[in-house]
């Protein structure tokens, strides 16, 4: 299974991990240096989760967290909420 978004298709991005050594300039240093950069993978954040398809199946998908967060999934509800007994005036 790749590590890919079922609803929007986020991937792995690529980017640079950069090493620097010394003390920045204002806290008292003479400046920060570079002294290493090397390629790296940014992960999306993927979770399995249980949703409600619009046509009312059930499914297991592996969905970013940035999908979930902005509602563009609905998950399946496990358990009806709690209602308080009625009580009836007779």
């Amino acid at each position: 299974m790749a590590r890919k978004c079922g609803v929007c298709g986020k991937t792995a991005q690529v980017g640079n991990r950069i090493e620097i050594r010394g003390k920045a300039k204002y806290l008292g240093g003479v400046g920060t240096k570079v002294t290493g950069i090397s390629r790296r993978k940014f992960q999306p954040n993927l979770q399995n989760v249980k949703i409600e398809l619009p046509s009312g199946q059930h499914t297991s998908m592996r969905v970013c967290v940035q999908c979930i967060r902005s509602g563009m999934i609905r998950k399946i509800v496990k358990q009806k909420p709690f209602q308080l007994p009625t009580v009836s005036k007779a």
